[in-house]
C-alpha cells in the first residue's frame, strides 16, 4: 500500500491516517490513505486540541504532534512531550554538524529533517493505540521513514508492549502467519503488476516476519481489540520505491487464544 509517499515538493514524507477504528465492517484488510497533512505551524497543548508543533530553520525542519486522546493521559503526554525534546535535540546536534561539514569539505547542504505525527488506532474505555509515521532526512537522495507504535493502559497509566499481551511469539504467529504472508502478497502483486515470483524463500518475493514489524492493535466495534496490524518500511517487504505496506488482520479464534488469560477480556473475535 502507500502509507507514505515522499511529498517531493519539501522532500517531507506524507503522513498516512492509522488503521483505524472505522473501517469498511466487511474488510479484513486495509489500506490507509497518504495525506499531506502535517503539524500547524503554532503549537497547542490542551486536552481539548491535541499537541503540534513545527519548527523551520536554515538547518532542519522539525514538527511533532499527538492528537487530543493522548494529550487527556497526563502520563502518556510527559512521555510524548519528552521524546519531542529529545528528537529536536538530536535533529539540531545533527543538523548542525551536518552545516560544518559541508562547509568544511565545500559541498552543498541540504536542511535535516524529522517528521512524527502521532495518531490514534483505536480508542477504548481502558486503552489506547497508537501509531506514527517516522520521516527522518540526513541530507541524504531521499527521506527515510518508519513507524512507531505506543499501546497505552489507561487504568494503570503506563505503556505496554503490544507483543507481551501474547503467550509466546511462536503462538501468535502460528496463528497469524499464513493469512499474513496472502495479504502481504497480495498487496506486492498489485504493486508489481504481477511481474513477481511472490511466496520465495529470498529477497522481496519471500515472507517477511510480521512480529519483527511494528505491531499495532485496532478496532471496528469499538469495545475491545478486535483486529492486529502490522507496519511494514520500505525495504523490508520491497524496494524503496515501493513504499511502505500495512497488513491489518482480524482477531480470529486462533489469535485470541495465543493471549495472555488476564488480557483476553480486552480482545473480541471479529
Amino acid at each position: 500500500m502507500t502509507l507514505a509517499m515522499l511529498a517531493a515538493c519539501n522532500r517531507q514524507p506524507a503522513t498516512p491516517a492509522p488503521a483505524s477504528q472505522a473501517a469498511p465492517p466487511d474488510t479484513t484488510t486495509t489500506t490507509a490513505s497518504a495525506t499531506t497533512s502535517h503539524a500547524s505551524a503554532q503549537a497547542t497543548q490542551s486536552s481539548t486540541a491535541g499537541h503540534a508543533v513545527k519548527e523551520s530553520t536554515d538547518a532542519y525542519e522539525f514538527s511533532y504532534s499527538w492528537p487530543a486522546a493522548a494529550d487527556a493521559q497526563p502520563a502518556l503526554r510527559a512521555r510524548l512531550a519528552a521524546d519531542e525534546a529529545a528528537q529536536r535535540a538530536t535533529l539540531k546536534h545533527d543538523a548542525e554538524q551536518g552545516q560544518k561539514e559541508a562547509a568544511r569539505d565545500k559541498y552543498p547542504f541540504h536542511a535535516f529533517g524529522h517528521w512524527q505525527e502521532w495518531q490514534v488506532v483505536a480508542d477504548l474505555p481502558d486503552w489506547l493505540s497508537l501509531s506514527s509515521l517516522v520521516g527522518n532526512d540526513s541530507g541524504g537522495a531521499h527521506p527515510n521513514y518508519g513507524y512507531a507504535a505506543i499501546l497505552w493502559d489507561k487504568r494503570a497509566g503506563q505503556a505496554r508492549n503490544a507483543l507481551d499481551l501474547f503467550t509466546a511469539r511462536a503462538a501468535l504467529t502460528g496463528a497469524i502467519h499464513a493469512d499474513f504472508c496472502k495479504a502481504l502478497d497480495a498487496q506486492r502483486a498489485k504493486k508489481r503488476g504481477g511481474h513477481a515470483s511472490l511466496g520465495g524463500d529470498s529477497g522481496f518475493d519471500a515472507c517477511v516476519d510480521p512480529l519483527a514489524q511494528t505491531v499495532i492493535l485496532g478496532s471496528r466495534g469499538k469495545k475491545a481489540f478486535d483486529r492486529i496490524g502490522f507496519l511494514i518500511a520500505p525495504y523490508e517487504a520491497g524496494p524503496y520505491a515501493e513504499g511502505s505496506y500495512e497488513v491489518t488482520l482480524p482477531v480470529t479464534p486462533a489469535v485470541l487464544a495465543a493471549v495472555k488469560p488476564e488480557w483476553r477480556g480486552a480482545f473480541a473475535v471479529q
